[in-house]
């Protein structure tokens, strides 16, 4: 099968989650219109964080079609489960900017979930497709794939890490997850330029 649709329908579902995240961002609480979009500020750092962490995913779902040049049942399968957490993250971020300030370490720990199953669709994806070159095109470059899956294997056990110190500290988790997006933002823009030069 060919990827078209299936890159067409992704990107459609990545807009829509990236979209869906300003909705919730709005002046809160009393007062004058200064105050109340200053309270808002933990909508702020959710939104920035999530659109970060959807932008990279993206990103790395272009890069990751880059090397691949067919695909079967499984894959688009496990391509649905990992849109279907994508298209989820505004629920949860919408819940961590509102509680923040009460109920932080159940919002945080939420949030963190959330990005777990993140990790570990996105990676199943990838890994399913680069087992034994299962989807992998003849003309792929050995060492982009091989970056690709090196960029891909911490995912999981940092997520899960940054989702447990949410019971240490809400705030920590929240420093975490922002180091996370950040990081990653990082690793795409340095795995381009390797990939390009």
């Amino acid at each position: 099968m060919e990827t078209a649709r299936l890159e067409t329908f992704s990107d459609g579902i990545f807009a829509i989650a990236a979209t869906l995240l300003i909705l919730d961002v709005k002046p809160e609480g009393a007062g004058s219109l200064t105050t109340q979009l200053l309270h808002a500020w933990p909508s702020y750092l959710g939104y920035a964080i999530s659109f970060l962490t959807i932008g990279i995913m993206w990103v790395n779902h272009r890069a990751v079609f880059r090397q691949i040049d067919k695909v079967d049942r499984t894959f688009l399968t496990l391509n649905v489960l990992a849109l279907m957490v994508i298209a989820f993250i505004p629920y949860p971020t919408r819940v961590l900017a509102a509680h923040l300030h009460h109920d932080a370490t159940a919002a945080a720990v939420f949030y963190g979930l959330t990005n777990v199953a993140m990790a570990i669709t996105y990676s199943s994806v990838w890994f399913y497709a680069v087992r034994n070159r299962r989807l992998i095109a003849a003309t792929a470059d050995p060492r982009e794939v091989s970056g690709i899956s090196r960029s891909f294997r911490p995912g999981i056990p940092l997520y899960a890490a940054a989702t447990a110190s949410a019971f240490l500290s809400p705030w920590l988790a929240v420093a975490l997850y922002g180091s996370l997006a950040l990081f990653y933002l990082v690793e795409s823009s340095l795995f381009g330029e390797r990939r390009t030069t």
